[in-house]
C-alpha cells in the first residue's frame, strides 16, 4: 500500500485586502509539510491588486 504523505496543499489569502474595501481577493495555493509546521503558514507575497507585497495567511 501507499504511505500517506505529509505535505498538504494550503490555500494562502492576503490579510490587508479585506480591510482596503477594494473588490476582489488575492490567493495564492502552495505546499506544507504538516508533519514540521503545525501552525498556520504565513508568507509575505505580491499582490497584484494592490500593487504590493503583504502578508497572506493560510485559511481553511
Amino acid at each position: 500500500m501507499a504511505k500517506k504523505g505529509n505535505r498538504v496543499q494550503v490555500i494562502l489569502e492576503c490579510t490587508e485586502h479585506k480591510t482596503s474595501g477594494v473588490p476582489g481577493t488575492s490567493r495564492y495555493i502552495t505546499t506544507k509539510n504538516r508533519k514540521n509546521v503545525t501552525e498556520r503558514l504565513e508568507l509575505k507575497k505580491y499582490n497584484p491588486i494592490l500593487k504590493k507585497h503583504t502578508m497572506h495567511r493560510e485559511i481553511k
